[in-house]
């Protein structure tokens, strides 16, 4: 089994994963984080933490901004597929359908920060990633969570509320009826929130 944080700020436990499938083989992740619009800082460093979470905890990672490489061969090499800070349109029709196809089989995505920032054309990209992108405050700032689910393994280590640094998104469309929520930001608790 794999442990992950369940936050970069001071989370008091961690997630175990299991690393592996039935048959032995080693769990493996491509981090993608081709950008077609805005190009965030911290991509580079974004790798090299996913890298060195890999190599403490046993699975392999590799890491691409080449969308040639969404396609079924080498999708099927992997068993998650991290959008690490993608922005804009990164993927054509023949990429995207091959990446469709890649989930459909069973295949796992994680979208981290600006992958709600992405691909704003393509209806079924929406439906994963939950909801677009609209805006933010500017810079970041300390917020209050609510934890709405006690239950799951990334929550179920938190008290009813938690302090978190972070850049606050909004976003196009409140995906609360259409995904399991496990917390969510206290927008009293700082300045610029408009998801009401």
């Amino acid at each position: 089994p794999i442990s992950f944080p369940a936050s970069s700020q001071s989370a008091p436990a961690v997630v175990p994963m299991d690393v592996g499938d039935e048959d032995g083989d080693d769990f493996s992740a491509l981090v993608f984080s081709k950008t077609g619009a805005f190009r965030h800082g911290n991509i580079g460093a974004g790798i090299t933490a996913i890298q060195t979470m890999g190599e403490n905890e046993g699975f392999t990672v590799d890491a691409t901004e080449d969308a040639t490489d969404f396609n079924d061969d080498n999708l099927a090499n992997y068993d998650v597929v991290i959008w690490l800070s993608t922005t804009g349109d990164v993927l054509n029709d023949d990429q995207q359908a091959a990446f469709e196809r890649y989930i459909q089989d069973g295949g796992g995505y994680a979208g981290i920060h600006a992958a709600s920032d992405t691909e704003y054309e393509w209806p079924w990209y929406a439906d994963l990633v939950g909801a677009y992108f609209r805006s933010h405050p500017p810079g970041t700032a300390n917020a209050e969570l609510v934890i709405e689910d006690h239950v799951h393994p990334s929550t179920a280590h938190l008290g009813d509320r938690w302090e978190h640094h972070d850049e606050w998104y909004d976003f196009r469309s409140n995906p609360r009826n259409d995904v399991h929520v496990l917390m969510s930001v206290d927008e009293t608790t700082y300045q610029g929130g408009a998801m009401g």
